[in-house]
């Protein structure tokens, strides 16, 4: 791979760039150079950059690779903080809201794509999935609504057509008229790749199939679902292991352990990264390392549903590939990445010592942790010659940064709150000096505040 000697955008003068490449380097005084969407060259301050068309001063600013997202309900911003399901655990709070989210459409995901991800954006992400299970009967053609708000904003899009096939009177949790049977899901799973999926190096989409849940689906439609995929070569995705009921669900229903359930239907695979892993025991720990399987670790959702703290130091110790996710934004509320990445340093010290949760671990989960689980390592999640231009750049001054002189890395977590100066995907702007680049932010909240009252019924006479 090749590069002119110009580059098209140069971030230099950096306090730090922290590569996160094979050997982890770390470049004081240092600088990235991005050409054609790609990285075409690394340097410290020792090694002079290219010229550049474009130059952004990183100067008291840590350099990282863009966060990766690897769970999200991104439709669920809609219904952000809705004050009677704030205080039920999972099964009684889905139940509570299906009613509610049985109401969006096209334009409803549109508006709260380009929220959520610009939302994201302002918290270093550059690449995001979307776990898109819901498609109620003539809603339209929802996750071609979100790949056009992706498209739009300008940021790094791993949709999944995810889906849901059993019902209350089947004993599942969601209403009659938000779920389809398992030929249906299945056409549709085929025509979403078809359409949208792009196999290219430095793609902007890619699709991923996405059963919402053990609970919400046939195991027939696990299992076809997992052929499917393996026939496209593209990822699966799945909520797994999530809580005590999903535990107990699991055995009532299957007979067997989420493990095992993951297990029978040919889930168990390198293709394949679950949602939460909060109940794994330990030898299920190290059969998932074994065979490979991604893990979306979202703290803050499996806080505010209590549903326990994830054993992430052992998956990742076992050889899982552990990701951040931000989840829906009515569990966790705040789609920041940074938080998240905060809080699963915490949760780490928390759960297996002190030296266990560091913020170089937090960052390499939300960045090369991340690009395993959807399956593109190297490609993202790094700052090397031929990985995608996508980076984040953290302004590490004013008082909450006072006396943090000595490591950028810990101070960039240990510190803050803080949102990332700049926010660049394939090279360009999406966030500049801390604000969203795009003109149509404001017009989009406006749009957003309606559709939210409309889907929250706000304006029902009561």
């Amino acid at each position: 791979m090749t590069f002119p000697e110009t580059a098209d955008l140069l971030v230099r003068n950096a306090r730090l760039v922290a590569t996160m490449d094979d050997q982890r380097r770390e470049l004081a005084g240092g600088w990235v150079a991005v050409t054609n969407g790609l990285v075409s060259a690394v340097g410290s301050s020792t090694q002079e950059p290219p010229t550049s068309r474009d130059v952004i001063d990183a100067t008291d600013c840590l350099v990282t690779p863009g966060l990766v997202n690897t769970h999200h309900h991104i439709y669920q911003n809609l219904t952000r903080a809705f004050p009677p399901m704030t205080d039920k655990p999972l099964f009684g709070w889905l139940q509570s809201l299906y009613p509610l989210w049985r109401g969006i459409d096209e334009e409803s995901v549109y508006v709260s794509t380009f929220v959520g991800l610009a939302e994201l954006a302002l918290s270093g992400c550059t690449t995001s999935t979307d776990h898109l299970y819901l498609h109620p009967r003539g809603a339209g053609d929802l996750l071609s609504a979100e790949i056009a708000a992706a498209r739009d904003l300008g940021v790094r899009f791993h949709p999944t057509r995810g889906s849901m096939s059993l019902s209350e009177k089947d004993g599942g949790l969601p209403p009659d008229d938000v779920v389809a049977d398992d030929d249906e899901i299945l056409a549709a799973s085929d025509e979403a790749v078809r359409r949208h999926h792009d196999r290219s190096h430095g793609a902007m989409v890619r699709i991923a199939l996405a059963p919402c849940s053990p609970f919400s689906v046939t195991e027939e439609l696990m299992v076809r679902s997992a052929e499917l995929a393996e026939k496209l070569d593209v990822r699966l995705h799945t909520h797994f292991a999530e809580n005590a009921e999903d535990d107990e669900f699991s055995l009532a229903t299957f007979g067997c352990r989420p493990m095992e359930y993951l297990e029978r239907t040919g889930w168990c695979t390198d293709r394949t990264w679950v949602a939460h892993c909060v109940m794994p025991n330990d030898d299920e720990v190290r059969r998932l390392g074994a065979a490979g399987v991604g893990v979306a670790h979202c703290p803050s959702s499996n806080l505010i549903l209590a549903s326990g703290i994830s054993p992430v130091v052992s998956l990742r110790q076992a050889g899982a590939k552990v990701g951040l996710g931000v989840d829906g934004s009515s569990s966790a509320d705040s789609a920041s990445l940074w938080l998240e990445a905060r809080q699963a340093m915490l949760l780490a010290k928390l759960r297996d010592g002190a030296a266990a949760g560091t913020a170089r671990m937090a960052l390499e989960v939300a960045t090369r942790g991340g690009a395993g689980c959807l399956g593109r390592d190297g490609e993202i999640g790094e700052l090397t010659v031929g990985a995608v231009g996508d980076l984040a750049v953290w302004r590490l001054t004013g008082p909450q940064f006072a006396g943090a002189l000595a490591d950028p890395i810990e101070a960039w977590l240990r510190c803050g709150p803080i949102g990332a100066h700049h926010t660049i995907v394939h090279g360009r702007s999406v966030v500049r000096d801390g604000l969203i680049v795009d003109p149509r932010l404001d017009d989009v909240l406006r749009r957003h505040t309606i559709e939210s009252r409309r889907i929250q019924r706000l304006d029902e006479p009561h």
